[in-house]
């Protein structure tokens, strides 16, 4: 019993020496700076599906399971910041005793012998007794800023000085301060939310698209949550008490202790379209407070209220409303229907019911000018961007432009199209017609897909054919069918099946008859329509090889309707950041303390000098000597002045 005691003693003591230790408090700040480095490169909490697009699925999942896309949440984050906390505790526990001690020690051991080693020391003989010294020679050092204690020694006495004791509070301080800045982190760092996830108390609420008032209750997070950081999107003249937690592939819905309204919001851009800067005009409803509270925020202006800030981050479309004529693609007519941005509404399709999500509205699109222009950038106008989503769930959105786009002096309607957010808009020209719209196409397009009209246009094509017309009108029909359901890649399939059998000169011969036939078929198409006039026929003629080049291009754009954007009334949303930080001032008063600790540690060197006083037969030899534990060059200098003053004091006696 007796040797095991002494055993676990010493094993206890290994261990704290081992977790106050010096090497490992440095290696677990590296450990902290690499971290923040990689959360800083990284960009964080950003959804799993673009992290996979940008690493691909095997680093995806390594990154993940090492917790790189929340590093500052991160489990192994938090413990490292703790251990931290702990290593550095201990290591001020340890150490401050000592270094208090030291503050207070004179060194009033030295003696004559021992101060004659250091390396500034000088001498002087003076015929006064060591006691009529004394009191002239402690007035000296103290008028120099240090603070003195006297010791008999034998026959004689023994000054000692100090100054820069705060060297040693430096220190302290500096160790101290990674202790504050550590619990501020902690504060900071969602660890009771975290506490509550391993617990299974609450749960990420993981659905998209879903309104606030359907997430469960487990995804909620109360008003007392002591530290978040959350964003919300308020649109101009609405208000709300939630923000969304968004965290690695979900999100907490966290309430707010006040009620955020945005009165106004501006916006102001660069001639590239880029945003200048952008404000809100916000009132804050808080119970506590008798009267609410307005104040105008920005970038970089943030609202203030007790250990919360709202800042300006960012800005969306806040539910505009749209009037939309809708086409469908091989009809003639149009539909007029309203909608709001955000909303969804039921579509029926030929293949079955479709559902239309409005994504956003933007009223400015800039461009860089075409050559020639004399412009660097030009608008082309609004745009609004949806999802067309089929019973299935399989969805693709589109981007549709509100004005026509000039191309190579021809105008054209965009569309663009994409089956990933991720990806860039693959976009379809819809050319405008005489009257600058997309009835003129549409019309094209419906006589494409009716088989009366293209057998009247078959017929017109084969009625001055020879002998064989009746085969001419067959294979004309087919390619009209063909190019009708299936654009120029099912035109071309048929085209290759049917001329297998031929010979390779022959074959492409008779290719390119077939293509002269649909040409003339479709033409004819075109030309029964008598649509208005264009200003000449050779824009005519273009309008006609546009409208075909995007016929056959038609199969490939996955919707049965082309939705025109015919007037709005825009509405904005003020993007806004709400952050809960009740360890910011710790954080600011640990970053402080280490900076006053660095200042003293470097600037505040602690000076130390030694008068020894040997009094012998009426005479006195007087020792002074110095030390300093930083900036020896400096105290050599000082040394030299103190040494010099000295001996003016001494002839002076």
């Amino acid at each position: 019993m007796s040797t095991a005691i002494p055993s676990a003693r010493r094993r206890a003591s290994i261990w704290l020496e081992f977790l106050g230790s010096m090497n490992l408090a440095i290696t677990l700040l590296a450990a902290l700076a690499v971290s923040s480095v990689v959360g800083t490169v990284l960009q964080q909490n950003k959804t799993y599906e673009s992290y996979i697009i940008k690493f691909g699925p095997f680093w995806f999942e390594v990154y993940k399971a090492l917790g790189l896309y929340d590093v500052y949440s991160a489990g192994w984050f938090v413990f490292v910041l703790g251990f931290l906390l702990v290593s550095t505790s201990l290591c001020v526990y340890r150490n401050a005793p000592g270094f208090v001690r030291e503050m207070r020690d004179f060194r009033l051991q030295h003696n004559a012998r021992s101060l004659r080693a250091f390396a500034q020391h000088a001498e002087w003989t003076v015929a006064l007794g060591a006691e009529a010294l004394s009191a002239p020679l402690e007035n000296y050092l103290a008028a120099r800023g240090f603070r003195v204690r006297v010791k008999p020694q034998g026959s004689g006495l023994l000054l000692a000085g100090m100054k820069g004791a705060t060297n040693r509070v430096g220190y302290i301080l500096a160790h101290v301060a990674v202790v504050v800045i550590c619990i501020g982190g902690l504060l900071d760092g969602n660890l009771p939310l975290k506490i509550k996830e391993w617990r299974g108390e609450v749960r990420l609420e993981t659905k998209p698209g879903i309104l606030i008032s359907e997430v469960p209750g487990e995804s909620r997070l109360p008003a007392s949550n002591p530290s978040y950081r959350g964003s919300v999107n308020i649109p101009e003249g609405a208000s709300t008490r939630d923000v969304i937690l968004r965290m690695r592939d979900g999100y907490f819905v966290q309430a707010l202790p006040f009620e955020i309204a945005v009165k106004d919001f501006r916006t102001e851009f660069y001639d590239n379209g880029q945003p200048k800067s952008f404000e809100s005009d916000l009132v804050l409803i808080d119970p506590e407070r008798a009267e609410p509270l307005e104040q105008t925020i920005s970038v970089n202006r943030p609202l203030l209220y007790k250990n919360f800030a709202i800042y300006q981050s960012s800005f969306t479309d806040g539910g505009s409303r749209l009037t939309l004529r809708v086409w469908r693609l091989g009809g003639t007519d149009a539909l007029n229907m309203e909608g709001v941005v955000g909303g969804s509404y039921k579509l029926h399709g030929p293949e079955g019911a479709l559902t239309l999500e409005l994504k956003d509205f933007r009223l400015h699109n800039v461009k860089s000018a075409p050559p020639g222009s004399g412009k660097k950038f030009v608008d082309i106008g609004p745009s609004f961007i949806f999802k067309l989503r089929n019973e299935k769930g399989e969805a693709l959105e589109f981007e549709n432009y509100m004005l026509p786009l000039n191309q190579d002096g021809r105008e054209f309607y965009i569309s663009g199209v994409r089956n990933n957010e991720n990806l860039p808009f693959s976009p379809l020209r819809f050319p405008a017609d005489a009257q600058g719209g997309v009835a003129g196409f549409m019309r094209f397009a419906g006589a494409l897909r009716d088989s009366a009209q293209r057998a009247r246009a078959v017929a017109q094509v084969t009625s001055a054919g020879p002998s064989g017309a009746r085969t001419l009108g067959e294979t004309a029909a087919a390619l009209l069918e063909r190019f009708a359901a299936g654009g120029f890649a099912a035109t071309q399939e048929y085209i290759r099946t049917r001329l297998a059998s031929l010979p390779g000169e022959q074959r492409e011969q008779v290719a390119r008859a077939y293509i002269t036939l649909l040409q003339d078929s479709l033409h004819a198409l075109y030309v029964n329509l008598d649509l208005p006039p264009m200003p000449d026929v050779a824009r005519q003629q273009q309008f006609f090889q546009d409208a075909v080049d995007t016929l056959g291009a038609l199969p490939d754009y996955g919707a049965p309707f082309y939705f025109e954007l015919a007037d709005f009334n825009q509405l904005q949303a003020s993007g806004l950041q709400i952050t809960r930080t009740p360890g910011k001032g710790i954080v600011y008063l640990g970053f402080g303390m280490i900076v006053a600790g660095v200042f003293m540690m470097f600037y505040l060197p602690q000076r130390r000098v030694w008068l020894a006083l040997s009094e012998q037969d009426g005479r006195t030899q007087v020792l002074l000597a110095g030390a300093s534990n930083r900036d020896p060059l400096g105290f050599a200098r000082e040394f030299e002045a103190l040494r010099d003053g000295l001996t003016e004091r001494l002839q002076r006696l």
